[in-house]
């Protein structure tokens, strides 16, 4: 898969939840290539031991958002906001193969199509259905959608810190 192109706006950032609370770092997704990427970036950008309870928070183009959740040794569980526009980017075709998301026809106008695992964040706060409200709510960026999200499961500090 090619890298991402230059002008492509990516904002990706992953958070460790510690018995201090949350504490985040940028991450670098642009040399993914496969799904494994992802995580191997994830923690080398958060120096992971193995055990902990991280999330990896991306947006691109203001179009859509992608959360993963590595628990442990657990698979990655994930989230799209939608999967009919992150199919268009090679990115977003990773974070799709996570979800379990079979790749729309492109040329189709589904509109908005989350996607994944919507319990993904239920135990932390944030219902299937709230994930599902929030990602369908009209005239709202993913970005503004991520940080209500990161306001709920109190890591909204750190997500400004790094945005």
């Amino acid at each position: 898969m090619p890298s991402r192109p230059i002008h492509s706006a990516l904002f990706s950032a992953a958070f460790v939840r510690t018995p201090d609370g949350w504490s985040g770092a940028e991450v670098d997704l642009t040399s993914a290539e496969i799904a494994d990427d992802l995580g191997d970036a994830v923690q080398e950008a958060l120096g992971l031991q193995g055990d902990e309870l991280a999330l990896l928070c991306a947006e691109v183009e203001d179009e859509w958002f992608a959360l993963v959740r590595y628990d442990g040794d657990a698979e990655p569980r994930a989230f799209l906001s939608d999967a009919h526009a992150a199919a268009s980017d090679p990115l977003g075709e990773l974070f799709g193969e996570l979800a379990g998301v079979v790749v729309p026809d492109k040329e189709a106008d589904l509109g908005v199509r989350p996607a994944g695992d919507f319990e993904l964040l239920s135990d932390l706060g944030v219902s299937a259905e709230e994930l599902l409200e929030l990602s369908m709510e009209e005239g709202v960026l993913p970005a503004d959608t991520l940080s209500v999200i990161a306001e709920k499961l109190a890591f909204a500090d750190e997500l400004d810190r790094l945005h």
